[in-house]
């Protein structure tokens, strides 16, 4: 089943990061936002992903071209440019990185990777969603109700 996460927006809430680096690419911990939410579908057994972008794509592309690299030990030789990988962290997934356009919407988003979607089912988040829902249930919730949809939320708590 196809992940669809939409990374495309400019993160607004977020400015003080956000005019440097896309929102999914703010850390948490030791690691960007997006990779904690890939870990957590992939936790599940959810690991085909398809990356809605638009702002500071080319960032985002950057960061999961070198992703093998950031979870990896290496011996590099300066003298001769040999490098050597002594240990790789292998994280089994497929990325589909799709640029959806700078202004494009969620609506906009989603139409443009629904061709790479080749089944009536897929999951879709929000490149900040983070969450701790369990999603074989979820999943198991939305077929039992034989609808064409299921959203997850929550009600954020009072600003004041």
């Amino acid at each position: 089943m196809k992940i669809v996460i939409l990374a495309g927006g400019f993160g607004t809430r977020l400015s003080e990061h956000t005019t440097k680096i896309p929102k999914p690419l703010v850390t948490i911990g030791d690691v960007p936002i997006i990779f904690h939410i890939m870990s957590h579908y992939a936790y599940y057994g959810f690991n085909d992903f398809i990356i809605a972008l638009g702002y500071k794509s080319e960032l985002i592309k950057d960061y999961f071209m070198r992703l093998n690299v950031y979870n990896s030990d290496f011996d590099i030789d300066l003298k001769s440019g040999k490098i050597q990988v002594i240990n790789k962290k292998n994280i089994d997934w497929k990325i589909k990185l799709v640029d959806t356009g700078l202004d494009s919407m969620t609506g906009g988003r989603l139409l443009r990777v629904g061709k790479y979607i080749n089944s009536d089912n897929f999951m879709l988040t929000y490149g900040d969603g983070v969450s701790d829902v369990n999603i074989s249930n979820l999943l198991k919730f939305h077929k039992s109700h034989n609808k064409i949809g299921t959203v997850t939320a929550v009600h954020p708590i009072a600003r004041f």
